[in-house]
């Protein structure tokens, strides 16, 4: 459960603060004491490990990174379900057609929010390279669409802790666009999901870092990340080019052309 790993990092760091008149040997201690306790208590879904080394990655997460990576991505998001809707309107059913171009116009909003005055975000490049496999069937993109989407959920829970950790008002305002975000998301996903013919609404709690448990997907059996940074690493890996050529045979997409004719659909407020 992505609160109780976020709980238990928080304890951790928590610990390590208030025993910082100690050696570091005493605080590991401390620390994995505590970790142990909340495993046989059955709070705890990571091995002490893991949890030691998302608390000491912590500091790789600052605002400006994960702002940029998000901006990045929501270009990336647009790019897919504008394109994607284009080369597949006469494929895919109905629903699920304005289903994805709904979310092209709401990735485009994301992206118009992350980089206004209000959040400053900068995204890092404007060109993506997308695997023309994503665009071979309804399959391969709506698959794309769960991996990407969770991918995203994953990056704005990391934006809502860190923000939050901030305790200003500045950072509460970010933490809740962050959290609007991540809920689209997720809706997005479960919305392919159900396209693909199985369960959307397969989880009780957004999944944060855990190994992915969906059967059929490409990341499969794979876990999430902590650093903000390695959201790019996992699309990368899925053969996505961010203002280069990807690991796999593909297109490049500006933004601002993609964008011109991303869709508006009435029924989007």
């Amino acid at each position: 459960m992505a609160q109780n790993i976020d709980v238990t990092n928080h304890l951790y760091e928590t610990i390590d603060a208030q025993h910082q008149d100690q050696s570091a040997a005493t605080r590991r201690g401390l620390v994995k004491g505590t970790a142990v306790a909340l495993g046989s208590l059955g709070l705890m879904g990571l091995a002490t490990s893991q949890a030691d080394a998302a608390v000491k990655t912590a500091d790789a997460n600052k605002v400006e990174t994960i702002a940029a990576v998000a901006a990045t991505a929501e270009i990336l998001a647009t790019i897919v379900n504008t394109v994607g809707a284009e080369k597949l309107k006469d494929r895919l059913d109905p629903v699920t057609l304005r289903n994805v171009q709904a979310a092209a116009q709401q990735e485009k909003n994301h992206y118009e929010v992350l980089t206004s005055a209000a959040v400053g975000g900068k995204a890092v490049t404007d060109t993506i390279y997308v695997p023309d496999e994503v665009f071979a069937s309804p399959e391969n993109l709506l698959k794309t669409l769960v991996v990407g989407d969770q991918v995203f959920i994953n990056a704005y829970l990391i934006g809502v802790t860190v923000f939050a950790r901030q305790g200003t008002l500045a950072g509460s305002r970010l933490a809740r666009y962050a959290s609007e975000i991540m809920g689209v998301e997720a809706v997005h996903r479960a919305l392919a999901l159900q396209s693909l013919g199985v369960l959307g609404n397969d989880r009780a709690y957004s999944k944060f870092a855990q190994r992915e448990q969906t059967p059929g997907l490409p990341t499969t059996g794979a876990p999430g990340f902590y650093v903000i940074s390695d959201a790019v690493g996992v699309l990368e890996s899925a053969g996505f080019g961010f203002g280069k050529p990807g690991s796999k045979p593909g297109t490049a997409y500006k933004y601002a052309e993609v964008a011109a004719r991303t869709p508006t659909l009435p029924g989007v407020n």
